[in-house]
């Protein structure tokens, strides 16, 4: 998978190339590239900003930029493309994984007050939001949506069933988690992770995840 990035920051995409996402980029499954916007700007002063048509606070990103950008990182159009604004729809595990199924994604990364609606419609962008909350920059989001999608990438996570066992993965949140030592600080590790027995833990697993999901989270669907 190739995953391009548009922003004006490229410098804060430094954590996708550590860690899990880093070892899945040095083991060649994913490659990681974020593209300075600016670099592609006619303003003579390297503006890629305006002031708003219409008027109001802040500033909005340039076309020009943005389109010029886009059309040389992506030619052919052969990425799918996503514009990371709070007015798309929400970003949940079933389109992380829609998401992962893509050889080619590229995300723009919107700053300021947001971009021209043109650069949207001209490129062909769909909007994805991670939460009902405004940043000063969609360079977070991108890498929120970056790091979820590239889980239920083959290879990506030491183990297969990482990304199946882990929360929202059944509409469940996920069960407690325990290692070494069996006690601390006075607290033991539940007695049936000790049995050996796996169809019990898996019971109790199962059964603490919907006890969970009920107390925080009882809006999640789970038809079991």
């Amino acid at each position: 998978m190739k995953i391009d990035i548009l922003t004006l920051f490229p410098d804060m995409f430094a954590p996708l190339h550590q860690s899990i996402t880093g070892r899945a980029e040095a083991a060649g499954i994913v490659t990681i590239c974020a593209t300075n916007i600016r670099a592609f700007t006619k303003d003579k002063h390297g503006k890629c900003d305006d002031l708003p048509y219409g008027g109001g606070a802040g500033m909005v990103m340039t076309p020009q930029p943005i389109v010029d950008c886009v059309r040389a990182v992506d030619p052919e159009h052969s990425a799918r493309r996503i514009y990371m604004s709070p007015r798309g729809r929400t970003l949940t595990a079933d389109i992380a994984r829609e998401l992962a199924k893509e050889n080619h994604i590229l995300f723009l990364c919107g700053h300021y007050e947001g971009i021209d609606q043109r650069a949207i419609d001209i490129c062909g962008f769909e909007e994805l939001s991670i939460g009902d909350y405004v940043l000063t920059g969609g360079e977070l989001a991108a890498m929120v949506t970056a790091d979820a999608l590239l889980r239920f990438v083959p290879g990506v996570l030491g183990s297969e069933d990482s990304a199946m066992e882990e929360s929202f993965s059944e509409g469940l949140l996920e069960y407690p988690q325990y290692t070494r030592p069996a006690v601390f600080e006075g607290q033991e590790v539940p007695e049936v992770l000790l049995s050996g027995h796996h169809e019990n833990i898996n019971k109790w697993r199962r059964r603490m995840s919907e006890e969970i999901t009920r107390s925080r989270r009882p809006d999640l669907k789970n038809d079991d």
